[in-house]
């Protein structure tokens, strides 16, 4: 290993979503400031990637652009060429990229194999240039037999055992067990630490935003909609709209709409249409700035792991509207979230005006009641373990750090 800066190098195959850019994006921050003079990189394929790597010491590098259809399906979001000729292309990059880069550790998020396999010809080229690898997963993927079954087909069991040095779960082994669910090989597992949940730190203007959306004082409760990146939330904004003039009669509550920015134009120029015929009702395509959702009397949202994550942290009660599919991971995420007591939740089959309707003035009348709280520690838990083997010098004990 070079005698550079410290270096981490993070890939991530995000998609259409934002989930994975945000995540991976809190841990690189909590990397640099840990180790002031650091250098972190992320690969990734988001369109959205460069509008997060806002701290000193992070940069962005662009991978052509892949979806996911479906299990094992994938295919090429911009360019005319075939998947064959994209993965072709990435692969060759995030090959050529590691070797330049040299990184002291190479932090892979979600996929031991990548998108397809294409991490495999730069894993087994690292050789004596070896940085230390360590996979990073959110505690639910999908279900069960799906990840069983496309991990085995995929080799991503053979990447696990063959190259990683440690797994970082991102979540509690009290609310999913990562290696049980999965199947996990005994040595992989042996690898594993849980982190707890990571989450964004508390904002200092977080206040000062929400307020701008509403003023802190005595009147109407107030009910916020978010959808993450939005692509696939129409659904649960139209339920919410249509229930609007049910829950303002019980209730008498104001909505405020966050469409997300990758929601179609058309679905949000309806939505907004709507919401003009709606009193005390507002569509918006985003929001600026943190604490977005520090003011709500209630948050109905999707069930994303970073704005549940975010949910928690602020402590707002939560309704729940996970994704129909087609991963089971949103509907897993708010079934063992609601039997914790942490949030209520809907059955996405069973979304329409009635039970919205019902659901909301729940969630404002009966705040949900939890024994225990989620392990929100997840983002200092995880950059420590990523400075582990650096050096001495830059890399204070676990104890130490872990605040």
């Amino acid at each position: 290993m070079s005698g550079h800066e410290p270096r981490l190098l993070i890939y991530s195959q995000d998609g259409l979503g934002l989930g994975h850019m945000r995540r991976t994006t809190l841990l690189a921050r909590e990397f640099l400031r840990r180790l002031p003079g650091a250098s972190a990189l992320t690969m990734s394929d988001s369109p959205l990637g460069q509008f997060f790597t806002t701290a000193p010491g992070h940069d962005y590098l662009k991978l052509p652009s892949i979806r996911k259809d479906g299990p094992g399906r994938w295919s090429a979001v911009s360019l005319s060429s075939s998947f064959q000729e994209v993965l072709r292309l990435r692969t060759e990059v995030i090959a050529s990229t590691i070797a330049s880069y040299d990184p002291h550790v190479l932090l892979v998020d979600h996929m031991p194999h990548g998108a397809m396999g294409e991490l495999l010809p730069a894993l087994r080229g690292l050789d004596g240039r070896r940085p230390r690898v360590v996979l990073g997963l959110r505690d639910i993927i999908d279900a069960p037999e799906t990840v069983r079954r496309r991990w085995a087909a995929e080799g991503a069991y053979d990447a696990l055992e063959e190259f990683y040095d440690e797994v970082l779960v991102y979540g509690s082994r009290d609310v999913y067990d990562v290696a049980a669910e999965y199947s996990w090989p005994a040595a992989s597992a042996a690898r594993l630490t849980y982190c707890g949940y990571v989450c964004a730190p508390a904002h200092h203007r977080a206040r000062a935003v929400a307020g701008a959306l509403w003023r802190r004082d005595e009147g109407p409760p107030r009910v916020l909609v978010l959808a993450g990146g939005g692509a696939d939330a129409f659904p649960m904004f139209d339920a919410v709209l249509s229930s609007v003039p049910d829950v303002r009669a019980q209730t008498g509550a104001e909505f405020f709409l966050v469409t997300g920015p990758f929601m179609p134009e058309r679905d949000v120029r309806e939505l907004k249409r709507r919401a003009l015929d709606l009193p005390a009702t507002e569509v918006r395509r985003k929001i600026h700035g943190g604490g977005r959702v520090a003011r709500a009397d209630l948050v109905v949202s999707m069930a994303g792991y970073n704005t549940t994550g975010e949910l928690l942290g602020a402590g707002t009660p939560a309704l729940l509207v996970p994704r129909r599919g087609p991963s089971a991971e949103q509907r897993t995420r708010a079934r063992l979230f609601a039997e914790r007591g942490w949030v209520h939740r809907v059955d996405p089959d069973l979304l329409g005006p009635g039970s919205m309707s019902e659901a909301i003035v729940t969630g404002l009348t009966e705040p949900p009641r939890a024994d225990t709280a989620p392990d929100l520690g997840g983002r200092a838990v995880a950059a420590i373990h990523l400075m582990a083997g650096i050096g001495a010098a830059s890399t204070p004990a676990l104890e130490t750090l872990a605040t």
